[in-house]
């Protein structure tokens, strides 16, 4: 399956689905739909007969079940069809290394873009791998689109193969997850699973049954406009408070200074005028008190950046994204430990891990459908370092067609 799984990536990641924040729409970018159509015709043609997108811009479709038990719960695998937007997705160029045998990768279309052995360590374990990246001037994509080719090869090579008994099978194929909008708009009656798979995390053999909670906040800052020639005294500038409350903003709590389980808070969009300006920004943590905490620290230092601006008025509002999903995926334990022992039957062993942010399956846990996370196999994903193995995304594929086989037997 290696061939075919690696074909489908590659036909997947040279179509532009970046999606876009800014945007009201659903899907945010009508470009998503070109992949979903493709998507479509594929299901179609290896025998799905119910496979469609719906207006909204999500892929639904069924592999029947083949099994003469009654009780085998309705299994969903999910993966998303956009692209983050944070490097550009447009004309991906792959690149296959056949047969890598160790070393830095340079990426053609960029001499200062590598990928370098010391940087990359799973790399020292893909000796003998097809690695595949982009051209070092686009992502690759393989965040979400090596999951979209895992779950379509492995429903292809369950239809192909029907001595594999299973039960009901529902694929749902989501956009716009990378800007937090994955399931907004998902019929999950319509759906009809019990649990499911999302397939969209990194290392190869990793099962993570827990994200971060999430939310949004947007600060929105009303200034004191005057001609800058009479503003002494007068003038309060938007832009200037704007810029020291960012600057007050804790460095011990960034991104780029946490790991592990700590949380953080971070700035991603300032923009404004001297009389108005916005500061756009997520807070993450493992724990919901987490979040109110940090959340109380920030709009604190707005209240104290605007004490001397006495003549300036600002708004705090704060937006619930997503929840952790384990508070679900604990009342259910044998969703995660039946991927665990199909994970162990692909020949691999079992890596459970906690996502430093969030998956499709973060909404869906609080939706009613619980939704651990599976490798898809990418690495240095939203970065034109990405890169993938196509042995990983075999892998992945021998996953799903194991956890399917699992939940019939066990029925």
């Amino acid at each position: 399956m290696t061939d075919t799984v690696t074909d489908r990536f590659l036909r997947y990641v040279v179509i532009d689905t970046q999606s876009d924040a800014s945007s009201p729409t659903q899907p945010s970018t009508s470009k998503q739909l070109t992949l979903g159509r493709v998507l479509v015709a594929e299901l179609l043609e290896i025998g799905l007969s119910d496979a469609h997108l719906d207006e909204h811009g999500y892929v639904y479709a069924t592999v029947p079940s083949n099994t003469g038990k009654n009780n085998v719960p309705v299994v969903c695998f999910c993966a998303h069809m956009d692209t983050a937007p944070d490097f550009s997705g447009t004309d991906v160029k792959p690149q296959v290394i056949r047969n890598y045998q160790g070393g830095d990768i340079a990426l053609p279309g960029h001499a200062g873009r590598v990928i370098r052995e010391s940087e990359h360590r799973e790399l020292k374990n893909q000796i003998g791998h097809d690695i595949i990246t982009s051209d070092g001037t686009t992502l690759l994509g393989a965040d979400d689109k090596a999951g979209l080719a895992e779950i379509v090869t492995a429903a292809k090579y369950l239809i192909d193969n029907p001595d594999i008994k299973h039960g009901a099978i529902r694929l749902l194929f989501t956009p716009d997850e990378e800007i937090a909008r994955g399931v907004e708009k998902v019929d999950i009656q319509k759906l009809g699973a019990d649990f499911g798979y999302t397939l969209d995390g990194e290392t190869v053999g990793t099962i993570e049954d827990e994200t971060f909670s999430a939310d949004g906040v947007e600060i929105a800052i009303t200034g004191v406009a005057i001609h800058p020639g009479f503003a002494y005294g007068r003038m309060e500038n938007a832009i200037r408070i704007a810029g020291a409350i960012v600057d007050r903003l804790p460095k011990h709590m960034a991104p780029e200074t946490t790991k592990g389980r700590d949380g953080f808070i971070h700035p991603t969009d300032l923009s404004g005028s001297m009389e108005k300006a916005k500061i756009s920004l997520i807070i993450r943590d493992f724990a919901d008190e987490g979040l109110k905490t940090k959340e109380t620290l920030l709009e604190d230092i707005v209240k104290d950046v605007m004490h001397d601006y006495p003549g300036s008025t600002y708004t705090f509002t704060v937006i619930e994204q997503y929840r952790n999903m384990k508070l679900v995926l604990d009342r259910h334990p044998e969703i995660v430990e039946n991927a665990i022992d199909a994970i162990k039957r692909a020949g691999l062993t079992p890596k459970r891990g906690s996502i430093r942010g969030g998956t499709d399956g973060s909404r869906l846990s609080f939706m009613g459908l619980p939704c651990p996370n599976i490798f898809a196999g990418g690495h240095a994903f939203h970065s034109p370092l990405e890169w993938v193995s196509s042995q990983d995304m075999e892998k992945a594929v021998d996953t799903i067609v194991e956890l399917a086989k699992l939940w019939e037997e066990r029925a």
